[in-house]
């Protein structure tokens, strides 16, 4: 499958004035508005004017590579050459290229790298993501911003953060919505397994393959493949993962035959990646085709009164008291939102209909974790004073604005206030 290409504005940016005006009589024919440069340069000050940069690599002036990271950020850039080494397309990638395609091709090729990189209208993102500090906001403008693309996605972050959610509103917000979401944990896939379930299998390529079987990338055909901990990935799988997000053709364990995919890769990790390929467990070439674009999830510690949204979110309607507040908002979460919500399953089912206490949290957040004396113990009413207090400062003494946060009245905040002077 093809994917369609709306018209979009390319610079040409070649100094062979022969492969110039070849390219923009093709592109020309198929609807493209062309604009054609013998230097980098020359594209490089009129980048915000295009959609997409097609550039060769080696050029006097500048070269691709160094357009590539001047334009970084602003425009997509495709860069086309002879030498089309895997080292050469590792640094096309590591310089932010949106493709790498080696000399000679066919213009189809050209053509589908183009529909890839095209911007596209941004659909409206419901990322399902709770939560309005600084740090959870700056994650679905991001998601806004990547959606619309159809290159490869890494997303990162602790264990628990809402990786698969975030993978989710990328799917739903993007071109490809309409088609399948396939998730795959890598890490529950036996490492004898892992390359029968991406790519499929034939009837008797093992022993226990009674028939032909669909790999999640032909299930996946059209949509979105959501790898997740794909750190976890064999490395004797990874050539082959790669092979088939570079040529977008798959072939089945046992099989003779090819078979074309159309797949957009979402992958997620909490491990750190960098380092891997440092020690030669993930293979580099692999990292820079799946880390396209970026989404960073913040840890829940970082992500300050939203701790209490979420709390609140997962709590489904019980009240949550102001020493379960104070605990809450005290706790580490080194299991994140994950943890959170288990906390709150735990401590609804305890406190039934009634208000949620410090004493329906499990342990290990109400922080009862040997013997406490005397002086470390404080009245409820103390902490709900505290909390109050808290909470005023996190949003500089607005009172409309904590009295909302605590779930009271106004004059009921301020009876508050006018008691403890």
């Amino acid at each position: 499958m093809t994917l369609a290409s709306a018209p979009s504005r390319v610079a040409v940016v070649d100094d062979d004035p022969a492969m110039r005006d070849l390219l923009a009589a093709h592109l020309a024919r198929t609807g493209h508005t062309v604009s054609t440069h013998a230097r980098a340069a020359s594209a490089l000050a009129m980048a915000d004017a295009c959609d997409i940069v097609v550039s060769d690599l080696r050029m006097p002036d500048m070269d691709g590579i160094a357009l590539c990271r001047a334009i970084q950020g602003r425009v997509p850039v495709i860069l086309i050459s002879a030498f089309g080494t895997m080292e050469t397309a590792i640094l096309a990638l590591r310089a932010g290229a949106a493709d790498f395609v080696p000399k000679p091709f066919r213009i189809d090729t050209l053509l589908e790298a183009i529909a890839r990189a095209a911007p596209r209208p941004a659909r409206p993102v419901d990322a399902g993501l709770v939560g309005s500090s600084a740090a959870i906001d700056a994650v679905r403008e991001r998601i806004a911003k990547v959606a619309p693309r159809d290159a490869a996605v890494l997303v990162t972050g602790e264990s628990g953060t809402g990786k698969e959610l975030v993978a989710r509103a990328i799917h739903a917000a993007s071109p490809r919505a309409a088609g399948p979401l396939v998730v795959v944990n890598c890490a529950a896939i036996p490492p004898a397994l892992v390359e029968s379930e991406l790519f499929g299998h034939v009837r008797g390529a093992f022993t226990d393959a009674r028939g032909d079987r669909a790999g999640l990338f032909a299930t996946a055909h059209g949509g979105t493949l959501f790898l997740d901990e794909i750190g976890e990935l064999p490395l004797e799988t990874q050539p082959k993962l790669l092979r088939a997000l570079q040529e977008r053709i798959v072939r089945p364990v046992g099989g003779s035959s090819e078979l074309a995919v159309d797949v957009r890769v979402v992958a997620a990790t909490n491990r750190d990646l960098d380092a891997m390929v440092a020690r030669g467990t993930f293979r580099e070439d692999l990292y820079y085709r799946v880390h396209v674009l970026h989404v960073a999830l913040p840890p829940l510690r970082e992500r300050g009164d939203d701790v209490l949204e979420l709390a609140r979110h997962f709590a489904h309607g019980t009240p949550i008291a102001a020493d379960a507040a104070v605990a809450l908002l005290a706790h580490s979460w080194p299991g994140n939102v994950r943890e959170l919500e288990s906390a709150l399953v735990h401590a609804c089912a305890l406190a039934e209909a009634g208000p949620i206490h410090v004493a329906h949290l499990p342990d290990r957040v109400a922080q009862r974790r040997g013997p406490t004396s005397d002086s470390q113990l404080v009245t409820l009413a103390e902490l709900e004073r505290r909390h109050v207090a808290w909470v005023l400062e996190r949003v500089d003494g607005n009172k409309s604005k904590a009295a909302r946060i605590l779930g009271i009245e106004r004059k009921t905040l301020y009876r508050m206030l006018e008691r403890w002077q």
